[in-house]
């Protein structure tokens, strides 16, 4: 058993016994804290060490002076460690080492910033890693991730202090991006509002993404983006980012923008960006040069209420014709089962035009379902969708595609587990021939870990 430090075990004992004398939950005190409830749990069970911020809070919302937390409390805090204080066995001799089974890996342990509904944090859950701390300031986001978690993330992420996120290896995020998207960037344009980093309300909060990667200097990060961001402002916003990670906070970073067709049945190109500190070689994964089509994702039987109704299909084939006219490329998106579809955008709820499915002739086309929705962005097929449909589709229209996040974090996982420093070969492998260069022999370039 691992032992745990007597200092973190006496605070947590004390902890709880206020809390339970005060008659409140470990959620009621982590709101009235302003802190995670995870880490109120961790703090019981003696797993984590408080910071002098977080006992004043604790404090205040046990409604005691911060001295009574820590009154008659003998033992020191133990230095933090990567990981627990454990008994040292006994010498053994070969033979029986050859018989134990491996110790467990360390999971490596990331947050989820802007969260969404849990795209960033399905995939890196698969794919072996623990999340630690979620952030979503929408309340219906919030439902969401809740129902399929079973934790609220925390709200507004400027209202959570830095010292207050718990430790991690990996930061995750697909930050605002409506302030630097094609459709996003238009829509302000002609409403007269700011767009990119002058959006005070969204286009901001990268720097606090940087105001945290400052303060946890964790190992990586994966952040995710409209692939405009790399255009927007021709090119100073994507520099300013670019420069921010690297030449200020030290980081490798590699980018790439991927195509979500490979493993859904939807054109979605997003910017991926991942950070290494200290340095690491990356190289992104390959994905399939073409996926599934609508037909694996629709469903047989649909309620009527996805139909379009009459006035609503004329409109848009009118408003389609009126702008093929003059020479804009305006429309709506009419597919059949054997297509891949456009992007799904947030505003899917208003008319579905991006996305419009064929019902025949003699019927109007119909809306996809939130559950072909959730499908088309690569959710599981248990996921819970607790909120109406109107917030369905705005929640799927801004989320990741999960798949491709998941071979992302797989590869940053694989990644962080080889020792710093360790390069990457270069090798040349052979494709077939007939491809118009006679009998020669084309070799394309992939990597593999030194040994």
């Amino acid at each position: 058993m691992p032992k745990k430090d007597p200092f973190s075990v006496e605070f947590g004992h004390r902890v709880r016994r206020l809390r339970e004398a005060k008659g409140i939950s470990q959620e009621d005190l982590a709101f009235q804290a302003g802190l995670h409830r995870t880490y109120i749990g961790g703090v019981e069970r003696a797993e984590r060490n408080p910071t002098i911020q977080s006992a004043a809070r604790l404090a205040k919302a046990l409604g005691v002076d911060v001295a009574e937390l820590f009154d008659e409390i003998t033992a020191r805090p133990a230095p933090k460690t990567e990981t627990e204080e454990v008994a040292v066995p006994a010498k053994r001799s070969s033979s029986t080492r050859l018989k134990e089974e491996p110790k467990e890996r360390k999971k490596l342990r990331f947050i989820d910033l802007f969260c969404g509904i849990g795209g960033f944090r399905y995939a890196f859950e698969r794919a072996g890693c623990e999340c630690v701390f979620s952030s979503d300031w929408d309340k219906h986001s919030q439902i969401t991730y809740e129902a399929n978690f079973g934790e609220k993330p925390e709200g507004d992420i400027y209202a959570v202090g830095e010292a207050d996120i718990p430790k991690f290896d990996i930061l995750c995020g697909g930050f605002p991006c409506q302030p630097f998207s094609l459709a996003g960037v238009s829509k302000k344009n002609s409403l007269g509002r700011k767009h990119g980093f002058e959006d005070e309300k969204q286009g901001n909060l990268f720097f606090k993404i940087a105001e945290i990667l400052d303060y946890h200097k964790p190992q990586a990060f994966v952040l995710e983006n409209v692939k405009n961001l790399k255009s927007h402002d021709k090119g100073r916003t994507f520099q300013i980012i670019h420069d921010t990670l690297t030449k200020h906070l030290g980081y490798t970073v590699y980018t790439k923008i991927i195509d979500g067709a490979s493993f859904v049945p939807q054109h979605r190109e997003r910017i991926f960006l991942i950070g290494f500190k200290p340095s690491r070689d990356f190289e992104f994964p390959e994905f399939p040069k073409s996926g599934p089509r609508l037909s694996s994702i629709l469903e047989k039987s649909v309620a009527d209420k996805y139909t379009l109704t009459d006035h609503l299909w004329n409109y848009l084939q009118n408003y389609a014709e009126k702008h093929r006219a003059a020479g804009n490329g305006f429309g709506f998106g009419l597919v059949t089962g054997n297509d891949v579809s456009r992007t799904l955008s947030a505003r899917y709820h208003k008319d579905g035009s991006e996305i419009l499915v064929s019902q025949g002739k003699g019927k109007n086309p119909r809306r996809l379902t939130p559950r072909e929705c959730a499908r088309l962005m690569g959710y599981p097929e248990d996921m819970v969708i607790p909120v109406s449909d109107t917030q369905a589709y705005r929640q799927f229209g801004n989320s990741v595609v999960v798949p491709v996040v998941e071979k992302l974090a797989q590869q940053v996982v694989q990644t962080l587990r080889r020792p710093v420093g360790q390069k990457l070969d270069l090798v040349l492998q052979d494709l077939p021939s007939g491809t118009g260069l006679g009998t020669s022999k084309r070799t394309k370039t992939t990597y593999r870990t030194r040994k």
